[in-house]
């Protein structure tokens, strides 16, 4: 998993509540068996008309949002349904981060173990952060996980809280296999000390 430390990137609003994972990666596009390849279908739904043309208005498909690293929504996001795929979607389209006023749990543990940092700030800090994107070209954030810090060029400046597992995680880049990885030292030597046809040996 790529680490999380400090990362400046364009901002792309998309500020409303209650977005689901089924309008972040709709169910059509859950046939894949890889992790990679959802990028093009994130928020379909939304940027492409039923004829599969883009839908010029969606914040995704304006020039001036193009390479955004940052999204920035409503309460709730990734609310809805349980699958990965959402987070798939967001970090193959190039996302790093996503602030919000709150996330839905389940939606903020899957991006926790991707690589995706959640940021959860005060309500009208994300209105501001929502404003400056739509109102300031190129507006960029400078987000850094090791002082728990967002900051612009233009004077704003917030924290935000997150639990020391997850941080840990984030920083070093570890997801479950990484962590599990951290104890093979010990793994080999028990594995050694029970043979495995003396376990299930009847």
């Amino acid at each position: 998993m790529q680490p999380f430390r400090a990362h400046t990137g364009k901002v792309a609003p998309l500020y409303q509540a209650n977005i689901d994972t089924d309008q972040i990666i709709p169910k059509q596009f859950l046939k894949r068996i890889e992790r990679t390849g959802f990028g093009e279908f994130l928020f379909n739904d939304w940027r492409r008309s039923a004829e599969g043309l883009p839908n010029p208005n969606f914040v995704l498909n304006q020039s001036r949002y193009s390479g955004a690293s940052i999204l920035v929504a409503g309460k709730n996001f990734g609310c809805g349904s349980s699958r990965e795929h959402a987070v798939w979607a967001l970090a193959n389209f190039g996302f790093r981060a996503v602030i919000a006023p709150s996330f839905a749990d389940i939606f903020a543990n899957n991006c926790s173990k991707n690589g995706v940092l959640t940021v959860v700030l005060k309500e009208e800090e994300v209105s501001e952060i929502a404003r400056r994107a739509s109102e300031i070209p190129d507006y960029q954030l400078n987000i850094n996980l090791e002082t728990c810090t967002v900051e612009d060029e233009h004077g704003f400046g917030a924290r935000f809280q997150i639990d020391d597992f997850t941080r840990h995680c984030l920083l070093e880049g570890l997801d479950d296999i990484g962590l599990t990885l951290q104890h093979e030292s010990e793994i080999s030597a028990y594995e050694a000390q029970h043979p495995v046809p003396a376990a299930w040996k009847s």
